[in-house]
């Protein structure tokens, strides 16, 4: 029989082990610290539990850290880690270095739900849900893991369609028990599951990243049918709620296409639809997969439509393109299945 990982437990699920093993409630602590500062790797490495307690543990639980199954690295530096995934679809991470920042870009899912027309894990279907263990194990288990500065959940899948994990994933990122990073460092992508997006926003100080694409509805329900169930009006008026002035930033996602969303007429729309929320947006190049017959904008036309957008107030950047030579860039995530292993 198969143990039970650790890692991606909180505090609290660690004191019900340590109950359910007949360990002190402090026990929990010292595998926190044993799990998340230390980065043990088995649980013979925790000397300050008791051998008995150990080898008590050891009998149903493992530390449950896992090693990328394959690597892929781009000239630019950026490198992409494929993981044991869920429901016979393999998962990936990003890591991104930039100078003196180390940002990792996390999956919460196997596949994803939301099938967006530009996107290459939506059109991979939608193969289950990372526990916490699958999350913290890609930010524990890359060869960069101690030079980390931030992480994105950007990867495979769609946060908020996964909270609980991804919520647990946060907390034992910020915890003064787990890596005890800020929120400061973590941004969170979504489309805008609105209850979720309202659970995230009041347990949480965590970033947040929406995906708009077009400030039309008709027109973003061709690319995201996730507009009919959770119109992006609805999603704005909801962080409009929130202070995104002070210690949370809001930014938008705003992927580029050539005659369909670059014009200044959009630019115009999107000011309007964002006007109010102190949202940032990034402007990304799209990077062509297979079946989508969007093509990419040329450069001209995202800087007449950023400097239109900040000459309207809005602030507008258009985003640095990485890893695009080993498809690890924007909307290029697949994972791997076992039908082309």
């Amino acid at each position: 029989m198969s143990k039970l990982p650790l890692i991606g437990l909180t505090l609290e699920g660690l004191r019900k082990v340590a109950d359910k093993c007949g360990m002190p409630a402090f026990a929990a602590k010292q595998m926190a610290q044993w799990l998340y500062e230390k980065r043990a790797t088995s649980i013979e490495q925790m000397t300050n539990l008791s051998l008995k307690a150990r080898e008590r543990l050891s009998q149903e639980y493992e530390v449950g850290r896992e090693a990328p199954i394959a690597e892929a690295r781009s000239v630019d530096g950026t490198a992409k880690y494929l993981f044991k995934g869920v429901g016979g679809r393999d998962i990936e991470a990003v890591y991104i270095p930039d100078h003196e920042r180390a940002t990792i870009c996390v999956s919460s899912q196997a596949g994803c739900k939301m099938n967006c027309y530009f996107c290459m894990t939506g059109k991979q279907g939608f193969h289950g849900n990372l526990t916490a263990q699958g999350i913290i194990n890609q930010v524990l288990s890359i060869p960069e893991s101690e030079k980390l500065t931030n992480i994105v959940f950007m990867g495979m899948g769609e946060p908020m369609d996964n909270l609980q994990p991804v919520l647990d994933a946060i907390e034992i990122l910020t915890a003064p028990w787990g890596l005890a990073w800020s929120p400061k460092r973590i941004t969170v992508s979504s489309i805008g599951k609105i209850k979720e997006l309202r659970t995230l926003l009041d347990v949480t100080k965590v970033h947040v990243a929406i995906s708009v694409h077009s400030p039309y509805p008709t027109e973003r329900a061709q690319i995201m049918p996730v507009e009919k169930a959770y119109p992006i009006v609805d999603v704005i008026n909801l962080l409009s709620d929130y202070d995104f002035a002070h210690q949370r930033r809001l930014s938008v996602e705003y992927i580029m296409w050539k005659g369909f969303n670059d014009d200044i007429r959009h630019a115009d729309a999107l000011a309007r639809l964002l006007r109010g929320t102190n949202s940032r947006v990034n402007l990304i190049r799209f990077h062509a997969i297979p079946g989508v017959e969007l093509k990419s904008t040329n450069e001209k036309a995202m800087v007449a439509f950023r400097d239109h957008l900040n000459e309207l107030g809005i602030t507008a950047t258009i985003r640095a393109s990485r890893g695009e030579d080993i498809m690890a860039a924007c909307g290029m995530l697949a994972g791997k299945g076992k039908e082309n292993e």
